[in-house]
């Protein structure tokens, strides 16, 4: 069963700090991304390490190997322990990405397909598959894939053998994270736990996953 991992973003820095410290208890992880990063300074990673939980920046890179390795180091130096990077800018972007994650002692996610509607539109065709090969090659830690599509999950899931998934689209988007528990390694929930009138009670509702996996 799956980790659980907060998507933080909000853009109150205030109000982010807030939500973490209150759901900490209830978490395995927090992500953040360009929301909260733009607004509050990439140096939030330093406040939130505070509550003792692995950040993962989800920059989704994707430029070329060069950069993306001058953003990597950035994010790890930064004090985050994972970084998600796009995969469709080809295996040397993504050995790039990985590279730096490793060297840092961190982890890379590549994402193989994305959990909104138009996610469909591009990544199709056996588009995801590839880039799920291509991860795999490139000795990334894991894939994102799509907790809104657990059909998906299962086909990608026999590219990756037992490399980690993360899956977002939990709650708000629509993704049932009993339905899709089971087949991933970490369930990513944002808007449903950060939105709800008592955030934290929000994460403790998912507690009877995380129970089971650490059974």
């Amino acid at each position: 069963m799956p980790d659980l991992i907060l998507a933080l973003d909000i853009t109150e820095k205030k109000k982010a700090l807030a939500v973490a410290r209150a759901c900490a208890p209830h978490l395995d992880a927090i992500k953040i991304g360009y929301p909260l990063v733009l607004s509050a300074g990439l140096s939030i990673a330093g406040e939130l390490a505070k509550e003792g939980l692995p950040l993962i920046a989800d920059f989704k890179v994707a430029d070329i190997p060069n950069t993306d390795t001058l953003i990597c180091d950035q994010v790890f130096a930064a004090g985050f322990s994972g970084i998600i990077c796009h995969g469709f800018t080809g295996m040397d972007s993504i050995k790039a990405c990985v590279a730096s994650a490793h060297a840092h002692k961190g982890e890379c996610f590549v994402v193989a397909e994305m959990s909104h509607p138009g996610g469909k539109e591009f990544f199709s065709g056996g588009i995801p598959e590839q880039i799920a090969g291509n991860a795999i090659i490139a000795g990334a830690d894991g894939i994102i894939a799509p907790a809104t599509r657990p059909d998906r999950v299962r086909v990608l899931r026999g590219f990756i053998g037992d490399k980690k998934i993360l899956s977002p689209g939990i709650g708000t988007q629509g993704g049932d994270a009993d339905a899709i528990a089971a087949l991933v390694d970490g369930i990513i929930v944002g808007r449903s736990i950060y939105d709800a009138p008592d955030p934290a009670a929000a994460a403790q509702s998912y507690a009877h996953l995380r129970r089971d996996r650490k059974a």
